[in-house]
């Protein structure tokens, strides 16, 4: 099998999804790269959220439901269910931009080992209009230490980097997608690939960046990743420098809209 044909799983986890996760399983199961599956690990969920997954009853759908400790102990789960030969994730009130994502992600793979891309955040997944745009950026010399970092629901790995990083930090509760990307990225020398395209479609009000408060404790939590592994101080540069490289993403978006409640952020 060539690396352009390869298997790609997508994990998503939810809970109490029911309305939005039709949107999600649709734009999956409409991606023409033929050779995916889709991990759904769901936190024991009270409303339809079951039933509407189930009712795809498709043979790329791995289904497992039960209580968690939040939504990275499901994300660990999930990673140990994925066969795939490349592995990320999609937030279970998120989309692919287009039906044609996962095949170009197998494309970018072919000469990296890590890939991200762009990112569009959107009112609502009917309407899509755009209300932020998150453009990916190559990493720039100091990497995560200047305030850079890739959105985590445009994150692709080759499987032999999800085994080498390992398991989400459960103690981390709202940032651990970034301590697992910044390990990814700066301890391993993996190669990193900058795609020049929206992958995905993410609707507002994620885990950590529904509020103010999220985002300081999200940038707390990184700071915190940052000191454990690159060794910086009680306070660092990116600690100022990442929530300033969001600020021109809102600029350029009233009133537009693309061409065609998550447990997990992008702050």
């Amino acid at each position: 099998m060539g690396l352009v044909d390869m298997k790609i799983s997508v994990l998503t986890v939810c809970r109490n999804s029911a309305a939005t996760i039709r949107h999600t399983l649709d734009s999956f199961f409409a991606q023409d790269h033929e050779d995916k599956e889709l991990v759904v690990v769901d936190g024991a969920s009270t409303d339809e959220t079951l039933s509407i997954i189930r009712s795809y009853g498709d043979k790329q759908l791995q289904i497992v439901s039960e209580p968690d400790r939040g939504m990275y102990d499901a994300l660990n789960k999930g990673l140990a269910l994925c066969s795939g030969e490349a592995i990320g994730a999609l937030n279970a009130d998120d989309a692919f931009h287009d039906r044609s994502v996962l095949g170009k992600i197998s494309v970018a793979l072919a000469d990296a080992d890590i890939v991200h891309g762009h990112l569009d955040f959107v009112e609502n997944h009917d309407s899509k209009r755009v209300v932020r745009r998150w453009r990916a950026e190559p990493r720039p010399r100091d990497g995560f230490r200047s305030g850079w970092m890739p959105a985590h629901p445009t994150f692709y790995v080759r499987r032999g980097v999800a085994e080498k990083v390992g398991s989400f930090d459960l103690a981390l509760k709202v940032s651990s997608d970034y301590d697992w990307m910044l390990r990814a990225v700066e301890l391993h020398g993996f190669r990193l690939a900058t795609m020049d395209q929206v992958l995905v479609d993410m609707m507002v009000g994620g885990a950590s960046t529904r509020s103010f408060r999220s985002h300081i404790g999200h940038n707390l939590e990184a700071l915190r990743s940052r000191r454990r592994w690159l060794g910086s101080g009680p306070v660092d540069y990116a600690l100022v420098a990442k929530p300033m490289r969001k600020i021109g993403q809102f600029f350029g978006v009233k009133g537009a809209s693309t061409a065609k409640q998550s447990r997990h952020g992008a702050s």
